[in-house]
């Protein structure tokens, strides 16, 4: 059964260290396939916010998969962010900022949803819808999982505005039989299908370490199943630990859409 973590929003630079050691030990005990994290490493991409980002990195021992978030490039450093806006990131994270990892039951590719001139909002390319069909094609029957760091759908309650081309990256994943979406950005966490395309299974991290709350704790995700079955738990700091506080089931109708089981 293939086992993913799903954590996001480190945010170092602004993050709560006493819960860094917790964390880590929870996402190792856990021996996932794959730990994924969906962007924000830094609170304004400063070389030494990337070095605590690169050290908690290299604790994690199982494989891991990351996209930048909009924290990732300077905000206080304009001629950088517009020059040479992932050159930090690509230093201490990866210089891919599209990766891909796949197992003999699951792909997962990274998309880079971060746009220089959009610093908040983001934009999802036409290209990379391509790119992931493309790839998505490749993957026969194992579960197919997107990763980026802005939402693709928003609730009544969130007053960001929506990332530029989120409704045709929908659209055009759906027709390319993805499965799965993980993002972040907003510090809540959210499982359930989109309400434009319930075929796939939106699954929103809080913020791992980030001290920058919205009304819950530190959280991550733990997602395990495969195409047709899918289990999401949400693990939640608490005593200086971090602990399953909720889980969810989703199993697919005939009609190939996501439903609660």
């Amino acid at each position: 059964m293939t086992r993913i973590v799903h954590l996001s929003d480190l945010h170092f630079g602004r993050s709560l260290p006493e819960l860094e050691m917790p964390l880590l030990t929870a996402l190792n005990q856990l021996e996932p396939d794959l730990t994924v994290i969906s962007g924000d490493f830094t609170q304004r991409a400063r070389r030494g916010q990337f070095m605590q980002a690169r050290m908690f990195l290299e604790q994690i021992e199982s494989e891991t998969l990351a996209v930048p978030g909009n924290h990732d490039t300077p905000l206080d450093n304009i001629v950088l962010r517009v020059l040479k806006p992932f050159g930090r990131y690509k230093s201490a994270i990866n210089h891919d900022l599209e990766p891909v990892y796949e197992t003999d039951s699951f792909k997962v590719v990274g998309v880079n949803t971060v746009n220089r001139f959009a610093w908040q909002r983001g934009k999802v390319p036409d290209r990379t819808i391509s790119r992931l069909c493309q790839e998505f094609e490749e993957a026969g029957e194992r579960l197919r999982v997107a990763v980026m760091h802005h939402p693709l759908e928003h609730g009544p309650e969130v007053d960001k505005a929506l990332m530029e081309g989120a409704g045709d990256a929908l659209q055009g994943m759906s027709e390319c039989g993805a499965d799965l979406v993980l993002s972040g950005h907003l510090h809540t966490g959210l499982v359930a299908p989109f309400s434009a395309v319930p075929g796939i299974l939106f699954v929103q991290a809080g913020t791992g370490l980030s001290s920058r709350l919205r009304g819950e704790p530190n959280t991550f995700n733990v997602i395990e199943g495969g195409r047709d079955a899918l289990s999401i738990t949400l693990y939640g700091a608490r005593d200086m630990s971090f602990e399953p506080i909720e889980n969810e089931r989703f199993i697919r109708a005939p009609d190939r859409t996501w439903i609660r089981a």
